[in-house]
């Protein structure tokens, strides 16, 4: 006999599940209180890396039914969550999304819903990518200086050349100007 479970997240202790304990009722489904866990972490986590939701994973059984508000509950990465329901799949775990229209995200109609969503993340993260590229490319080409902005002036990056050709430490030249010791090695790599 199949059970079913609720996965409920959120990212700050100022935040509450009882809202998405609430839609879970509201659609229809009784679940029994300790099969229903909420926890607070951030979505950014991979889920099978959560404390709670891996105790989840180590309660459900093949044939058991996942229910989750949202996709973002599970995690923000598309390629995350894909993983996730790819992995509960072959548990024989059904995975039901309220948000898009309670549909069991491991059936055909499921999966071809999450490639959607994967693809057009993907498309959205390589259009990030390209306008970045074009952003940089129009930066360097009008020579505006790309990077961080360097610690020390000109004339303090020919001193301490000067200096560490005298044999002053790494140390007493990062103290004396005020930055790390990788700066002073990053003006000694730029000049050699």
């Amino acid at each position: 006999m199949s059970r079913t479970f609720a996965y409920c997240r959120v990212s700050t202790a100022e935040q509450t599940t009882d809202n998405q304990v609430h839609e879970i009722e509201g659609a229809g489904f009784a679940i029994d209180p300790k099969r229903i866990v909420v926890e607070t972490v951030s979505g950014s986590v991979a889920a099978v890396e959560r404390k709670g939701f891996s105790k989840l994973l180590d309660r459900m059984e093949a044939g058991d039914v996942l229910i989750v508000t949202k996709l973002d509950r599970l995690g923000r990465s598309a390629l995350d969550v894909r993983g996730t329901i790819d992995r509960l799949a072959a548990e024989g775990i059904r995975v039901h999304c309220l948000a898009l229209g309670g549909v069991d995200l491991t059936s055909a109609a499921g999966r071809m819903t999450m490639n959607v969503i994967v693809a057009v993340a993907e498309f959205e993260r390589d259009l990030l990518i390209e306008r970045t590229q074009a952003g940089l490319k129009r930066a360097k080409a009008s020579g505006e200086a790309l990077g961080r902005p360097q610690a020390l002036t000109s004339g303090q990056q020919k001193e301490i050349i000067a200096a560490r050709a005298k044999g002053a430490s790494l140390g007493v030249l990062a103290a004396q100007y005020g930055v790390s010791r990788a700066a002073i090695q990053r003006v000694e790599k730029r000049a050699a």
